[in-house]
């Protein structure tokens, strides 16, 4: 279905990139070929692209309860991310504005972590909150942390390592009744749960379109424009002032596409696609933990349908992995997991160093099936067989 070859692997690592949907990559085609256009051109032809444009514009705007005009397109989520926070913090600094803290947690996606230590460096007061062992916030911790001169509470939708889901309703109400904004990184959220940016109370969000079947390279940031409540930002490079000088450079217009037809189907699939792949984990992890002795890493809290994150009795998930050659999971989040240090999610929920070094993520998607599950379990046994002669069931 999505064109990729899956007889040589079995691919269990869909929360690091999905393959793009048929249905996304014909919607994007003529947009790279007959209708190659530059958007920001006047001429007729210019304007066929930019109409293509602004339809995705409004589309992916109404999947998350914006307005056209709250959509900000991006290179992907890391952009976005780095666009909120050092464009929030950038914009108080040339302001002369007091509130100068940003609120984070410890078990955010790398571009979070890493934005907020750099807004450090340009003078912003940066607390990243602790989780329990579920991966959860504790509420009343956020409540003291978030003070008058709060800029900025930055909280993910769904761990990207585990699947635990935060409440963004309560964060936000915490958020706004000190007078701070509210971002959340959705970007394992986005077409895969429901979103509601008015509902949730939710100021900027960032996401992208490789996570759900769509293109790489392609992202959005929803900033808040609302009388009640606007978002003001400092752009992070300058250039011919598109997406309202918030974000200078040719749009990607076969990208704005594919990502807007991505969240489509998504959104469309979702209720059905969401009960399948619940099955299927549920599935997986009572093979684990019966038959290995796996733990579930947030099981007692509330997850998305597709991630499983797993701690296994071995010195090393890497000792699993070099028997399973064929299995596409990840140790830790793929971009990080190059780096030769245990998962901070993991340790920021009370794993050891040595617990999280035994932790393999494996994240179902449109194409895992029941087989899969079988399979992945059978190579668990060979690899458990290898490392200790002793078959496990």
């Amino acid at each position: 279905m999505f064109g990729v070859v899956t007889q040589d692997f079995i691919y269990l690592d869909f929360a690091a990139t999905t393959p793009v949907d048929e249905r996304v990559v014909s919607a994007m085609m003529p947009y790279m070929t007959d209708v190659f256009y530059n958007a920001a051109s006047s001429h007729a032809a210019g304007l066929r692209a930019q109409q293509a444009v602004l339809d995705a514009r409004g589309r992916i705007a109404r999947h998350i309860g914006a307005r056209m005009q709250e959509i900000i397109f991006t290179s992907g989520a890391t952009e976005a991310i780095n666009l909120a926070i050092l464009g929030c913090l950038r914009h108080a600094v040339h302001h002369d504005e007091q509130r100068r803290r940003i609120v984070t947690v410890a078990t955010e996606h790398a571009a979070v972590r890493d934005a907020s230590e750099h807004a450090r460096e340009e003078g912003a007061d940066v607390v990243f909150l602790g989780v329990d062992s579920e991966g959860r916030l504790n509420l009343d911790d956020v409540r003291r942390a978030v003070q008058d001169n709060t800029l900025l509470l930055s909280v993910m939708a769904v761990n990207n390592e585990t699947g635990v889901v935060q409440d963004l309703a309560e964060l936000s109400r915490i958020a706004h009744d000190a007078g701070a904004l509210f971002m959340t990184d959705a970007t394992q959220a986005y077409g895969k749960m429901p979103i509601d940016v008015e509902a949730l109370g939710i100021d900027l969000m960032s996401f992208s379109g490789h996570k759900i079947y769509g293109p790489k390279g392609i992202g959005a940031l929803y900033v808040r424009q609302r009388p009640e409540r606007t978002c003001k930002l400092e752009p992070l490079f300058f250039g011919g002032g598109q997406e309202r000088g918030m974000r200078s450079g040719t749009i990607n217009v076969a990208g704005v596409v594919g990502l807007a037809v991505a969240g489509d189907i998504g959104i469309g699939e979702m209720e059905s696609e969401n009960e399948r792949l619940r099955s299927l984990r549920a599935a997986f992890e009572l093979g684990v933990t019966e038959r290995f002795g796996g733990i579930v890493n947030g099981q007692d809290a509330p997850r998305n349908a597709s991630t499983s994150n797993i701690t296994f009795p071995v010195a090393d998930a890497d000792l699993l992995l070099m028997n399973m050659a064929d299995v596409c999971c990840s140790k830790g989040s793929a971009c990080s997991s190059a780096k030769p240090k245990p998962s901070p999610v993991l340790t920021a929920m009370g794993r050891s160093a040595t617990e999280a070094g035994a932790s393999l993520r494996f994240s179902f998607g449109r194409s895992s099936s029941k087989n899969d599950v079988d399979a992945v379990l059978s190579r668990l046994e060979s690899a458990f067989a290898a490392l200790d002669g002793v078959e496990h069931r």
